[in-house]
């Protein structure tokens, strides 16, 4: 059983929040954000600052392999604050899921690299559910890799792609390989429909224990996902507050009527709530524990709706303004939503947890 006190912020982490949430406001205001989804362009620089300066990719790797030998309770730290400003870094899909990969396979040669962004990584698996790719996932024959993969995220702009083919996992050049952008409802996360004809590759590793690697790192991208609708719903309540207490209407602070006051007490209910399991779903995911499939399910289910609230009652609470484009609260409901599904539905995670938890059978119905 886990200690409560586990499940707290360490001065160490809330150290590592102060830095990062000092450095986004400076160089990844939302304004920038948005303007880079318009133009199609990149943060390098952030990513930049993020991995090679502060040292965030490498936190869960150990030292003797370049990392900082640190856990994925502190990755949920980063990622909550990269939830706040929205940020377009590919830290879920290369610092999270493909070193996830890597580390489940023992492949160190690339984790160094991964640990101070000199090489980003994306898995071609599609991003919508990455657990179950074997109906997807291109075949694998004469040292070559053909056919198509949709929904993967990270890809554009990805030094290497972690393809899973057949029963192997092959590191792939991205230059070799048709990559097509995907229409996202989230620009700030942008997906891409890959093809390969023909593609060469390294082979990773093959046989059962990729799938097994495959289905441990979406299940720690889940807990992060988990943290990141946690950052967000924590900053809309924010945003959501302030505008509150500013705003008047009929000579009285919008924030004094009870409506309001309600709305904004039932989003800080459900915020509280989705803390306790989000921090729960990231220690199971530090310590690896076997709680950890029913930990990340529960997260995503739990954190994705007080995201969802969170955003909505912002745009409610904002008036007008909400529904503009010059603020920011379109890119939270975006993010928000695009994280509800991804790495499975409500509904898939609902259904993992009954299967879990001996509540339901594999084909959904209750067991008596």
């Amino acid at each position: 059983m886990t200690d409560a006190g586990a499940l707290l912020y360490s001065p160490e982490s809330e150290d590592l929040r102060s830095a990062l949430r000092a450095m986004l406001s400076q160089h990844c205001d939302w304004t920038e954000v948005l303007a880079r989804t318009e133009l199609a362009d990149t943060a390098d620089h952030v990513w930049k600052r993020l991995t090679g300066e502060m040292g965030c990719a490498g936190l869960p790797i150990p030292e003797d392999r370049g990392g900082h030998g640190a856990s994925w309770s502190e990755t949920a730290v980063v990622v909550e604050e990269l939830g706040r400003a929205v940020a377009d870094v590919p830290f879920l899909t290369s610092a999270v899921i493909a070193l996830a990969v890597l580390q489940g396979l023992g492949d160190s040669d690339m984790l160094g690299q991964i640990a101070d962004g000199s090489l980003v990584a994306a898995v071609a698996a599609p991003w919508p559910r990455l657990q179950e790719p074997s109906t997807t996932k291109p075949a694998w024959s004469g040292g070559n890799i053909q056919g198509d993969v949709s929904l993967v995220a990270g890809a554009i702009g990805a030094d290497v792609l972690l393809v899973p083919a057949g029963d192997a996992l092959i590191a792939v050049d991205p230059a070799t390989v048709q990559i097509h952008s995907a229409i996202a409802f989230d620009q700030t996360r942008p997906l891409a429909d890959l093809h390969f004809e023909n593609v060469e590759g390294r082979v990773l590793a093959a046989g059962p224990q990729v799938a097994v690697a495959l289905n441990h790192a979406a299940t720690i991208g889940v807990a992060m996902i988990a943290s990141e609708q946690l950052g967000i719903a924590e900053r809309c309540l924010e945003l959501t507050v302030q505008h509150a207490l500013r705003r008047t209407q009929f000579g009285r602070l919008i924030g004094s009527y009870q409506a309001v006051k309600h709305r904004l007490a039932d989003v800080w209910v459900s915020i509280v709530e989705a803390k306790a399991v989000a921090r729960y779903a990231a220690n199971c995911a530090a310590e690896n524990s076997p709680d950890l499939a029913i930990a990340s399910s529960l997260a995503h289910v739990v954190c994705s709706r007080a995201a969802l609230r969170a955003t909505q009652e912002m745009i409610q609470v904002h008036g007008g303004i909400g529904f503009t484009w010059e603020h920011p609260a379109h890119l939270y409901l975006k993010r928000a939503r695009a994280n509800a599904t991804a790495l499975g539905t409500e509904i898939w995670h609902r259904r993992q947890l009954g299967v879990k938890l001996g509540l339901t059978s594999r084909d959904g119905h209750a067991r008596r």
